[in-house]
This record gives structure tokens, C-alpha cells and sequence, in this order.
């Protein structure tokens, strides 16, 4: 859809009460976005379609949005059709990485309530994010896509497979899987969790995982994330874990951007984050490889 036709559409919205005038919200990759104001309040307005081969169907985000709204720890759903979604907006700060770590506690009490509230109240049909199930179909997409380095990705098999095992048996919950630093909002009395497109079952580990690597902890860092979230002090078999989910959370989104430079039409330097992501890979493994001995 253009920009035009998105514009169209979001003024054309009968949820509206009079004219409005949406303006354009930067960020989105899987999404355009706009803000709207009307009769006094502000709204934001998220449009996409499906996205199925990266695991983004909007039902999914639809009911992950009125769930976390019930949890109490994202904007509410004011108005939803197909491929959009109408929801508060949220006058805050977005955070950047050094704010996720400066924030740590706050953050890491507001994703276990996420994990244990949305959980508890998403109903009906609901995706599933296992991360080896999507590594595994990222892997596939890139053999028969025809991938620039295929010579590679058997070596990246072997890896999810290794990360697997080393995750071992792990509780279940519906998580968020893509914690950046944007996706938390603060509004001056509390944090806000927002965009659920990739919102699905997975392990908890995955989003301590995820939430290290796109913020740079330190080990530090990693042991008072486990902390706080457990309740206790983590001992080595907790850490080898969180450390392999790091490393599947940048295989993840290294093979993501590697599918997103074959399909994508989105105008993305997808090249230079595919080189960045692997670079951090590659320091991930290094780490997960010392502590497994």
C-alpha cells in the first residue's frame, strides 16, 4: 500500500468523530504508522498485512494487543479492522539502549508481569513463536530463495541445533519477541510495552534473550535480568542458558534480514544489518562457547 492509499484510508476511518489529519510515525518496518488526533485525543494507527513467512498474521496481533491492554501493560485497543489497528497514544519517552539498561528493574518486572498476565489472557487462536521453528523456516525460505550465502547455512543449522539443546525443557509463555529498546514508552509514571506483531508462544528465555542483545548487556547486566525475573540468583546452568537464546535471538534476526534482502521491497539497508547482526552473532557463540567449556 503507498503512503497515499494509507493516508486514504486512515481518514477515511468511520471510528473518527470529525476530520482529521493523520501524520506519519517513523519506525516501522513491518507496519506504517501514523498519529491522529480527534475530538481532543491522540491516537496512533497501525497498518500492515500479513506477513506469514516471518510469522506476522494481524489476528495474532490483534488479540496480543486486547490482551496486553487487559494486562495492563500496553495502550488500549480502541478500534480494529482488517490489517489495522487504532490505539492510544502514549505521551512518553521512547527508549533508547541506554535507557533499557538504566531501567533494568523496571524493565524486567514489567516483561514477567507481560509474560504471566498476557498468558493468562489471550484467548481463541493464537500463534505459537518457537524460535527453533522459525530459525528452521528461515533456513528453508533461504535455501530455496536462493540465498547470497548459502554456503553458510548449514553451518547455521548445526547452530540452532546446538542452541536447542542447550535451552533444554522450558516453561512456556506467551511473549513478546522483539524487544528494542523503541518498544518500551515511558510516560513518566510507569513503562508501556507496545507493538505485538511478532507476539507469540515461546519460552521466556527467548525475550531475556532478545532483550540482552538489542541492548547491549554486560554479564552483569544478564545475572540481575535472571534475577529479578526468577526471584533468585542465577547459577551457571541458568546463564549457559540465557546465553544460547541470545545467540538465537541474533541467528534469528540475522536469517530474518537475510530472507527481508530477498523478499522485502521495503527500501531497508538490509545488507548492512544482516553483516551487523552476524557480527554480533559471532561474539554471542564466542561467549556461549567459553561458558558451555
Amino acid at each position: 500500500m503507498t503512503e497515499g492509499a494509507a493516508l486514504d484510508r486512515v481518514r477515511g476511518l468511520a471510528f473518527w468523530r470529525g476530520p482529521v489529519d493523520p501524520q506519519p510515525l517513523g519506525g516501522g518496518i513491518t507496519n506504517a504508522n501514523f498519529v491522529v488526533e480527534d475530538a481532543g485525543r491522540k491516537y496512533v494507527v497501525r497498518l500492515g498485512d500479513d506477513i506469514p513467512l516471518h510469522n506476522v498474521m494481524r489476528f495474532n496481533e490483534l488479540a496480543a494487543s486486547k490482551a496486553a491492554e487487559e494486562a495492563g501493560v500496553s495502550p488500549a485497543v480502541r478500534h480494529a479492522e482488517p490489517g489495522l489497528i487504532v490505539i492510544d497514544h502514549i505521551d512518553g519517552r521512547t527508549f533508547g539502549e541506554a535507557d533499557v539498561r538504566a531501567e533494568l528493574p523496571r524493565v524486567a518486572a514489567l516483561i514477567r508481569t507481560a509474560h504471566r498476565e498476557v498468558t493468562r489472557r489471550i484467548h481463541g487462536p493464537a500463534l505459537g513463536f518457537w524460535t527453533f521453528h522459525i530459525l528452521r523456516s528461515y533456513l528453508q525460505a533461504l535455501r530455496d530463495g536462493g540465498c547470497r550465502l548459502t554456503a553458510d547455512l548449514p553451518a547455521y543449522a548445526a547452530l540452532a541445533e546446538r542452541l536447542e539443546t542447550a535451552l533444554g525443557p522450558t516453561e512456556i509463555v506467551y511473549g513478546h519477541n522483539d524487544l528494542l529498546p523503541g518498544n518500551f514508552l515511558d510516560d513518566g509514571a510507569r513503562l508501556w510495552l507496545i507493538d505485538w506483531d511478532y507476539g507469540g508462544f515461546n519460552t521466556p528465555l527467548f525475550d531475556l534473550g532478545n532483550l540482552a542483545s538489542n541492548n547491549g548487556f554486560d554479564a552483569g547486566q544478564r545475572d540481575a535480568l535472571l534475577e529479578i525475573y526468577y526471584g533468585r540468583a542465577p547459577d551457571d546452568a541458568l546463564r549457559l542458558r540465557l546465553q544460547a537464546m541470545e545467540a538465537a535471538s541474533l541467528l534469528r534476526e540475522a536469517l530474518w534480514s537475510l530472507v527481508s534482502e530477498i523478499h522485502s521491497r521495503i527500501d531497508f539497508d538490509y545488507r548492512a544489518y544482516t553483516a551487523e547482526n552476524l557480527a554480533r552473532l559471532a561474539r554471542a557463540v564466542a561467549r556461549f562457547d567459553e561458558m558451555a567449556g
